[in-house]
């Protein structure tokens, strides 16, 4: 299995903490989000990073960093979405499987081991307030049924679309639609493969998200031993 983190965002929402440093290296507990992700991973034969913003730090680091051995970047041009920056390792990616990652949160590395035992996944973690997120409705048997963004109206809690995915290396042979915001979306590369073959749903135990400054601070007294 190959790996590919999404680190190219410029973290608008943390403002002003990453005018001068991108968010995946913002510092988590004396490490940044990064490492703490790389540390997590399970077993990979090669990781690709995406990137954009500020990409030479990014690049730096991975340079001096002790996960990974077989690194590689992608420099996505024109960041147009996840579905952009997933199609754009098309070249890069050699196994048969790939993990799929975002570069800004913190899972549990119990977790990520799980998801890279299901052929094809995505990984879940109940939330309290489903308006804030992609919401993932599965069938009994495990599988994903549908993805709804940010719906209203359902009671609490519900499962949400951790960002953490596995997807076999024929997902680069999918066209992905232009999204109504104007990108391309990771989530429909999902849909699509949903709908002709199971594709599972795994719980995930530990998510840690540090999308906001609020979130980013709070992390910084949380329990990170999971993902230790």
């Amino acid at each position: 299995m190959d790996a590919i983190i999404l680190a190219a965002g410029k973290g608008t929402r943390l403002r002003p903490y990453t005018e001068t440093t991108p968010k995946p290296l913002l510092f988590v507990q004396g490490r940044p989000i990064l490492d703490w992700i790389l540390g997590a991973l399970p077993p990979i034969e090669r990781l690709v990073v995406v990137v954009n913003y500020l990409a030479e730090q990014v690049e730096e680091y991975l340079t001096r960093q002790t996960h990974v051995r077989n690194w590689h970047t992608i420099r996505q041009a024109e960041p147009r979405g996840t579905g952009d920056a997933l199609m754009s390792c098309r070249d890069a990616i050699r196994a048969d499987k790939v993990m799929v990652l975002n570069g800004d949160d913190l899972i549990g590395r119990a977790d990520l081991a799980q998801l890279a035992t299901v052929p094809m996944g995505i990984l879940a973690h109940p939330v309290e307030r489903p308006e804030n997120y992609g919401i993932l409705f599965r069938r009994p048997d495990g599988t994903l049924e549908r993805i709804v963004e940010k719906p209203t109206g359902l009671q609490p809690p519900q499962l949400a679309n951790v960002g953490g995915y596995v997807f076999p290396r024929r997902v680069f042979d999918l066209t992905l639609p232009l999204s109504p915001r104007g990108e391309y979306e990771i989530t429909d590369a999902v849909a699509q493969l949903a709908a002709h073959e199971p594709f599972y749903v795994v719980s995930a135990s530990y998510w840690l998200p540090i999308g906001t400054v609020e979130q980013w601070q709070a992390a910084q007294t949380a329990d990170v031993s999971p993902a230790r």
